[in-house]
């Protein structure tokens, strides 16, 4: 069966991730994290896509991103992934693929799940064990929303601004909000969405983007209906028009 083309849609913001190949590590010294990250913001600039957020994790990271065009996210990804491995082949004296296979992505719905997962991108280290709380690790966007840094690659989303009427209003309600953490069903369906493609959102969003495309954007019920309700938060959804 061939591959689903991945969906982007301008002005909603989109969950990615690309991960090392067979889980292998894409960085090795603190100047491959640094050198990612400015490429990043190089190419997010000429791709007119805003990064929200963003882990980089020993072997694959994260972001939260909204383009200003469908074009932006795949032209931002192939322009990183290339340079980045070129610059990685000839650090580490290597040659061949650096990448598992494409990055991966999913639409969310902001109103819902932006901060949330935001969240689950800051809690990637705490999760893997690599710290002990997220204010320790370096190579995120968490230090910029809690006061302690300036980060350039990152342009906070509008529901960012809304929780609170000053910085430091806002950096103490993100803190508290990553400090208590995300619901085991709101990470699994994190995880879920972004690894197969699922826009991740509540029935009307989903309905929303139903009524733009002609192609079905909820998983089929197979065999005869069980009278249970399928979980609402994610649906496949392929071959989008652009939402004015």
């Amino acid at each position: 069966m061939a591959r689903l083309p991945r969906l982007t849609v301008p002005g909603y913001p989109h969950h990615i991730i690309q991960r090392g190949n067979n889980r292998q590590s894409i960085f090795t010294t603190g100047a491959d994290y640094e050198t990612l990250l400015a490429m990043l913001d190089e190419h997010a600039r000429k791709s007119s896509v805003a990064i929200h957020a963003y882990v980089l994790m020993s072997n694959h990271f994260h972001l939260l991103a909204t383009p200003e065009t469908a074009a932006g996210i795949p032209q931002m990804m192939q322009s990183v992934g290339r340079r980045y491995v070129r610059y990685f082949n000839q650090r580490q004296e290597r040659t061949g693929t650096l990448w598992e296979g494409r990055y991966r992505s999913t639409l969310i719905q902001a109103e819902r799940y932006l901060l949330a997962c935001m969240a689950y991108i800051d809690l990637n280290p705490v999760r893997a064990g690599m710290t002990e709380t997220v204010g320790e690790y370096p190579w995120s966007s968490y230090s910029h929303y809690v006061g302690r840094r300036n980060d350039r690659l990152i342009s906070p989303h509008p529901i960012y601004w809304e929780l609170g009427n000053t910085p430091f209003a806002r950096e103490a309600a993100y803190a508290g909000l990553v400090q208590s953490g995300i619901s085991p069903a709101e990470q699994a369906a994190m995880t879920d969405s972004v690894l197969r493609g699922w826009a991740l959102g509540e029935p009307d969003y989903v309905a929303d983007l139903q009524r733009r495309t002609s192609r079905r954007v909820s998983m089929a019920q197979v065999g005869r209906p069980t009278g249970k309700r399928p979980l609402p938060e994610f649906h496949r959804i392929t071959n989008l028009s652009p939402i004015k």
